[in-house]
């Protein structure tokens, strides 16, 4: 078995573990590649039979226009059911407040454990991956997550010889994260292998964007570009796709996965460093909201 084949067995026995333990487990569909790889896993663990469990995405109102086609698109292609969770609705609605600076992506925290409650979900998939940043490196595969979906590095279990624990209380639940032992790279050459279709914001593209705090962002109703802030026309791709307030793109001319795993391969920034303005905030900003509840 190759090294790609290993982590394909390892995370739909990861997938199959959690469905067999847990009631009501969800999958967090973003329509980013991590997503998109760990929907791919879990139709693979469960065919020819139907996907037995849900999506659901926390939609900031800010996403690129791209990603929700996609998003509705891979929905209809696989005949799945979707939960979305408004982060404009609660601001409509008066329960959330928007920023100072346009950012929604800490927006998200609790709207998702607002859906998750509604939903009773006691096991919620997410695409996180240890080698993205600090705080997700002290992340278990089963993590759980308190009544108030905080997440707490003291009360993490140990996982020996792949043996997972999905034990929770009343009010808890664990998020199940298959593609711990992933890396970016393994993503890709995962992509590739199996032909997994994407947004096309992940291969390189002529776009117009503007230079905000070393990075490259797309004009949009979120509140770019800001007086001084100059668009101009560039080759550009996305590592990774989030809210476009804090989504930066990099310089690319990559525009096959085959191009993509070369980049990555030669790339000495990770894609959150490089790519997401929230995460800059602070070195624990992405403990910090993980504790609130995040992702």
């Amino acid at each position: 078995m190759n090294h790609t084949v290993q982590l394909e067995s390892e995370a739909v026995h990861i997938i199959r573990e959690a469905v067999g333990e847990c009631e009501r487990p969800v999958l967090l569909f973003s329509g980013g590649k991590d997503s998109a790889v760990v929907l791919h896993l879990a139709l693979k663990a469960f065919t020819p039979a139907p996907l037995p469990f849900p999506l659901l995405h926390v939609d900031t109102g800010h996403n690129f226009p791209e990603v929700i086609a996609y998003r509705d698109r891979t929905v209809a292609r696989h005949g799945l059911r979707l939960h979305v969770a408004s982060v404009q609705e609660r601001i409509d609605s008066g329960e959330l407040k928007e920023r100072p600076d346009g950012s929604r992506n800490a927006l998200q925290s609790p709207c998702l454990l607002r859906a998750i409650g509604a939903g009773r979900f006691r096991a919620v998939f997410g695409g996180a991956r240890r080698d993205e940043e600090m705080s997700r490196a002290k992340e278990r595969v089963f993590s759980l997550r308190d009544e108030w979906g905080g997440w707490d590095p003291r009360r993490q279990r140990p996982e020996l010889w792949e043996l997972y624990n999905s034990r929770h209380g009343p009010g808890e639940h664990v998020r199940v994260f298959p593609l711990s032992n992933w890396t970016e790279l393994d993503v890709w050459q995962y992509i590739g292998a199996e032909r997994i279709g994407l947004p096309e914001l992940y291969f390189a593209q002529h776009r117009e964007v503007f230079r905000r705090d070393g990075m490259w962002f797309s004009a949009g109703d979120w509140g770019g570009p800001g007086e001084g802030e100059r668009v101009e026309k560039r080759r550009v791709r996305y590592r990774t796709v989030g809210d476009m307030s804090c989504t930066g793109a990099v310089d690319s001319d990559a525009t096959t996965a085959a191009e993509v795993v070369r980049e990555v391969a030669a790339s000495a920034l990770t894609e959150r460093g490089a790519s997401r303005a929230d995460d800059r905030a602070s070195e624990a900003a992405m403990e910090d909201r993980k504790r609130e509840g995040y992702f």
